[in-house]
C-alpha cells in the first residue's frame, strides 16, 4: 500500500500526462484518506502500547503481603503492629527506615531489616534473648539486695545492651556513693539454649577513695584547722578506719559548704560566701584532693534590733523576750532563725495562725554594724494539703504520721510543725529527720515532706563494774525499740554477778487502741545476795502493768499496777535484829502515778532545756503491804557552747508506812550508780555493830556534771565529763543505840570519759568521796559499754 502510494504521489505528477494525472488525482485523493486511517490507527496503537507497561508498574509498586522472618517468641502481628506500612500502601524507602526505627525502639530485638521482596514487605528480626538469672561477683562491701534494688533488669526480662549498659552506670554510682571511685563493672553473658543468658555483673569494688587534703583559700579570719573541725568531711586519718567521714561524696560536700556558710554566719560574717569547692581525683583514683574558696567578708556587730507589726491589737514589745540578739552582740544568723521561730510560736499561741515573720538586715560596711528589724505581718492563708514520709524503708508510715502535730486540712503551724519534728527525733529510730514545706496544687496548700534516715533501733547491752567491796559485776540485756518496724518496745535484761540474778521481761505498745496511750507490761524474776549489804538475800517475783497518755504539749501522766511476792531469807545468824524481824514471805499490790513535763530539745541526748517530774505510790489495794510514796525531781541543761553542755539534776523521795513499818526491801538505797563513789547502799541509815545497811525512808540527792571535748577529733565521738554527786538518806523506822540515823551530807566528785562508738556507748567513770563518815562503803571505779545492732 504504501508503494503504491509512493509510485501516484510522487512519480506520476512528475510525468505531466492527463489521463495519468486524472488518475493520480484519484488516486492521491484515496491515498489521503487511507493516509489519514493509517495515522489514526497508528497513534491509537501507540497510545494501547505505552498506557499497558504503566498500569502493570503501578500494580508492581504496592504491597501485596507483609512477612516476619526470625521471630521465635514474639507474634508476627505484634511486630506488624509496629510498622510504618501497611497492606495496600505503596513502597516507600522513608517509611521503611522509619518502620526499622520503629520496631527496634520496643527493645525485643538485636536486629530488625526491612526490605522488598517483589510485592511483598520482609521484616527480619533477630530477636533478644530472655534473662535466665542475674548474678553479682566480687561484691564484698556492697550487699547483693542492694544492688538488686539498685539495677532495672530483672530475671525473665528481655535481655538489651542499652539496658545493661544503664544498669552498669547505676552500680558505678552506687559504688561512688560509697567513696569507691576505683570500682569496675564488666557485665559478662552466658548463652544458654531456647534463646535465654544468664547476666553476671563482675565487680572490682577497688579501695575507698579517700580525701587526703583539704584546702582552704581566701580565709583570713579563721583558721584552715577550724575549718576542718566544721566540716563533715575529714582528711583520712589512721583512727577513722570505722567511719566514712574521710571518703569523698558530692553531696557530703554540698552539705559541708552549707555547715561553712552556717559557721560565718553565727559568727558575725553576714556576707560570706562559698566561692568554689573542687575535688580532683587523682589517676589513679585513689585519692581526692579537695579545694575550697571562700569570701569571708567583714564582721558585724548589732547596732539595733526592732519590731514592727501590721497586725491590729498585737503589741510588738510583748515578743521583744522572743529575740535573743541585743546591742553590740555580734551577729548570728542561727540566734536570728531561733527569734523568727520563737515570734511565730508566741504569735501562735496568741491564736494569731497566720502570721509571716521577716527578719530584714541593714548593713553599714564602713562601721562594720548593722540594724535588725523583724517584720511581723499577716502571712498567707496555707492549709496542709498532705503529708508525704520518705526514707523510711522499716518503719511504717504510721509510725512517723502519728507523731505528727498537722495533718492535712490542718492551717499550716510554724510551731506544730517545729513539735512534729522534735516528736519523730524523739522516737529514736532515726539517725536524721528533715520536715520540709513545699508548694501545693494551689497557691493555698502545702505539703509537708518528711524526710527520715533510719538508724539500729536494736541494743545489745553489756555493762560492768567494779566495787571496792563486791569486786567486778556485769549485766546483760537485749532490746527492739521499733519491733517490726511498728514502733513497739520489746526488751530482755538479765542482770549477773555473784551478788545478783535480775531477770525481766517488758513490751510496750506506744499507740494502744490507735490512740495516744502508751501501754504496756513487765514481768520480772529478781535474786539479790543483800549478805555483804545487808546480812539476807531477797527473792522479788511479780508483773507490772502500765499506761501513758499526754496531758498536754509537753506533760505526760503514766499510770501502773504493780504486784509482787516478796521472800527475805538466808538471813545471817550475826545479821542486825532489825533484819532478822523482818525475814519471810510478803505480798504487794500497788498502784502509782507519775507525771513529767519535758521541755529537753531531745530525750536521748539533750544539750538543752528541762525535764520535771512527779510521782506518786500506794500500797495496800490487796497483799499485806501497806504504805505511801512521793518522789520528785528535775533535771536542767545549759549549752554554754558547742561542746560544753552544762547539766544540773536534782532528786527526792519520801515513804510512809499506813498503819506499819516500811519494810526494807520498800525502803530507798543510796549508792552506786544514783551516788558515784560510793557502792550500793553504801550510805544512809546502818547498824554499826554488824554494818548492815538498812536503807531509809527519806533521800535526796543531786548531780552537777560538764560534758566538755578532751581534744581528740570530733567525729571520734569521745567526751570528757567532770562532775560532782551529793546526798543524803535517813529516818528509817528502827531506832537502837546501834543504829547510825544521821541524815549527813555525802558527796563524790570525778571524772569520765564516754564514746559513741560504732558498737554502742561507752562510758568510763572515776569518783571518789570527799564528804564521807568511817562506816561508809566506797567503789571508785565504774564501766559501763554497749552495742547496738
Amino acid at each position: 500500500m504504501w508503494l503504491i502510494y509512493l509510485v501516484f504521489d510522487i512519480f506520476l505528477p512528475q510525468m505531466n500526462i492527463p489521463s495519468l494525472n486524472l488518475l493520480s488525482g484519484l488516486i492521491n485523493m484515496t491515498s489521503n484518506l487511507f493516509h489519514r486511517t493509517s495515522l489514526a490507527f497508528l497513534l491509537l496503537g501507540t497510545i494501547v502500547a505505552t498506557s499497558m507497561p504503566v498500569v502493570a508498574a503501578d500494580r508492581a509498586e504496592i504491597i501485596q503481603a507483609i512477612r516476619v522472618e526470625g521471630n521465635e517468641r514474639i507474634d508476627p502481628s505484634t511486630v506488624v503492629s509496629y510498622l510504618k506500612l501497611r497492606d495496600g500502601d505503596q513502597f516507600d524507602a522513608s517509611l521503611m527506615d522509619e518502620s526499622v526505627k520503629s520496631v527496634f525502639k520496643t527493645g525485643l530485638f538485636a536486629d530488625v531489616v526491612v526490605q522488598r521482596d517483589g510485592a511483598d514487605l520482609v521484616v527480619k528480626v533477630v530477636e533478644n534473648p530472655i534473662i535466665n538469672q542475674i548474678a553479682f561477683e566480687g561484691n564484698d562491701k556492697v550487699k547483693t539486695e542492694d544492688l538488686e534494688k539498685e539495677i532495672e533488669l530483672r530475671e525473665r526480662v528481655v535481655y538489651t545492651r542499652t539496658r545493661v549498659q544503664s544498669d552498669v552506670a547505676r552500680i558505678l554510682e552506687l559504688y561512688r556513693r560509697g567513696g569507691r571511685f576505683a570500682a569496675t563493672v564488666q557485665p559478662k553473658i552466658i548463652t544458654l539454649d531456647q534463646n535465654r543468658v544468664n547476666l553476671v555483673f563482675e565487680i572490682e569494688e577497688g579501695p575507698v577513695t579517700e580525701v587526703t587534703q583539704i584546702s582552704f583559700v581566701g580565709n583570713e579570719e579563721v583558721s584552715d584547722s577550724s575549718l576542718r573541725s566544721v566540716l563533715a568531711t575529714k582528711e583520712t586519718r589512721w583512727w577513722r578506719f570505722l567511719s566514712s567521714s574521710d571518703s569523698y561524696d558530692p553531696d557530703r560536700l554540698d552539705y559541708d559548704k552549707d555547715l561553712l556558710r552556717r559557721y560565718y554566719l553565727k559568727r558575725g560574717y553576714a556576707d560570706f560566701r562559698v566561692l568554689s569547692a573542687v575535688a580532683e581525683l587523682t589517676p589513679d583514683k585513689k585519692e581526692f584532693y579537695l579545694t575550697i574558696t571562700v569570701d569571708e567578708g567583714p564582721r558585724y556587730k548589732v547596732q539595733d534590733v526592732k519590731l514592727t507589726s501590721s497586725l491590729n491589737k498585737l503589741d510588738v514589745e510583748t515578743l521583744r523576750p522572743e529575740i535573743t540578739l541585743e546591742h553590740d552582740d555580734w551577729y548570728d544568723a542561727e540566734a536570728v532563725e531561733n527569734s523568727v521561730d520563737a515570734i511565730v510560736a508566741a504569735l501562735n499561741n496568741q491564736q494569731f495562725v497566720f502570721v509571716d515573720v521577716r527578719p530584714r538586715i541593714e548593713r553599714n560596711r564602713e562601721e562594720k554594724t548593722l540594724n535588725l528589724t523583724f517584720d511581723v505581718s499577716e502571712g498567707k492563708r496555707v492549709f496542709v494539703e498532705k503529708v508525704d514520709i520518705n526514707g523510711n524503708e522499716r518503719t511504717v508510715d504510721e509510725v512517723v504520721r502519728r507523731e505528727m502535730q498537722l495533718v492535712e486540712g490542718d492551717p499550716l503551724n510554724a510551731a506544730k510543725l517545729q513539735r512534729s519534728e522534735r516528736n519523730i527525733k524523739n522516737l529514736g529510730f532515726f539517725e536524721r529527720v528533715d520536715l520540709e514545706t513545699k508548694p501545693g496544687t494551689t497557691p493555698d496548700q502545702t505539703v509537708i515532706d518528711v524526710k527520715v534516715k533510719e538508724q539500729s533501733t536494736g541494743e545489745l547491752s553489756v555493762g560492768a563494774g567494779f566495787s571496792t567491796v563486791d569486786g567486778p559485776i556485769g549485766d546483760f540485756g537485749i532490746r527492739e525499740r521499733n519491733f517490726l518496724g511498728k514502733g513497739q518496745d520489746v526488751k530482755l535484761s538479765a542482770q549477773l554477778s555473784g551478788r545478783r540474778q535480775d531477770f525481766d521481761f517488758g513490751f510496750t505498745e506506744p499507740y494502744f487502741l490507735d490512740r495516744d496511750l502508751a501501754a504496756g507490761f513487765d514481768l520480772f524474776d529478781t535474786k539479790t545476795d543483800y549478805k555483804k549489804e545487808s546480812s539476807f538475800d531477797e527473792k522479788k517475783t511479780g508483773l507490772g502493768l502500765r499506761l501513758g497518755y499526754p496531758l498536754g504539749v509537753d506533760l505526760r501522766q503514766r499510770l501502773y499496777y504493780r504486784f509482787e511476792a516478796t521472800d527475805i531469807s538466808n538471813v545471817d545468824d550475826n545479821a542486825s535484829f532489825f533484819i532478822r524481824r523482818q525475814e519471810g514471805k510478803r505480798s504487794l499490790s500497788m498502784i502509782g502515778q507519775e507525771i513529767s513535763y519535758d521541755k529537753r530539745d531531745s530525750r536521748l541526748t539533750p544539750t538543752d532545756g528541762y525535764i520535771l517530774k512527779l510521782s506518786t505510790d500506794v500500797a495496800g489495794l490487796g497483799g499485806d503491804t501497806q504504805f505511801g510514796r512521793l518522789k520528785t525531781g528535775g533535771a536542767i541543761y545549759f549549752p554554754l557552747d558547742r561542746d560544753l553542755i552544762l547539766s544540773l539534776s536534782a532528786e527526792t523521795g519520801l515513804i510512809q508506812g499506813i498503819g506499819e513499818d516500811v519494810r526494807i526491801s520498800d525502803r530507798f538505797f543510796l549508792g552506786g550508780d544514783n551516788l558515784r563513789g560510793f557502792s550500793f547502799a553504801g550510805v544512809g541509815p546502818r547498824d554499826i555493830s554488824t554494818r548492815d545497811a538498812l536503807g531509809g525512808n527519806l533521800y535526796g540527792k543531786g548531780t552537777v556534771e560538764m560534758q566538755l571535748p578532751i581534744g581528740l577529733p570530733e567525729e571520734l565521738g569521745f567526751a570528757g565529763h567532770v562532775f560532782s554527786d551529793f546526798g543524803t538518806l535517813r529516818s528509817v523506822d528502827d531506832s537502837g543505840p546501834t543504829i547510825v540515823d544521821d541524815g549527813k551530807l555525802k558527796m563524790s566528785v570525778g571524772v569520765g570519759v564516754s564514746w559513741q562508738s560504732p558498737f554502742g556507748p561507752v562510758r568510763v567513770d572515776f569518783a571518789l568521796p570527799v564528804i564521807d563518815e568511817t562506816y561508809d562503803k566506797t567503789e571508785s571505779f565504774r564501766l559501763g559499754f554497749g552495742t547496738t545492732f
